[in-house]
């Protein structure tokens, strides 16, 4: 039982060349890795991931725990940076294809 949860933990996470992707598309500069656009846009896919394997999954609350933790966590960081730089947050939301206020 137990490793089978592991097995599915890892099956759910991103990948590093799929972080790495998502990391390279949203840099501001060469440099740059954890920027709000940056860490916005890898929850964003992690959260899709995560959706997909509850529709499968639907009694799995303990993912579904983490899922909302995500989202809280990316719904701050997105009022953050429309509060910091409303051009930077229209580009990500378009971009990712995300709903506005």
């Amino acid at each position: 039982m137990l490793l089978s949860l592991i097995y599915i933990t890892i099956l759910d996470m991103l990948t590093k060349t799929k972080k790495s992707k998502i990391v390279k598309e949203h840099k501001t500069s060469e440099t740059d890795t954890g920027s709000a656009s940056v860490q916005i846009a890898v929850l964003t896919e992690q959260i899709k991931e995560l959706s997909s394997h509850l529709r499968k999954n639907p009694k799995d609350n303990h993912s579904r725990r983490g899922l909302l933790k995500m989202v809280s966590k990316r719904k701050k960081l997105m009022e953050w940076l429309k509060r910091e730089d409303e051009k930077e947050y229209k580009k990500i939301t378009k971009k990712l294809g995300l709903k506005t206020k």
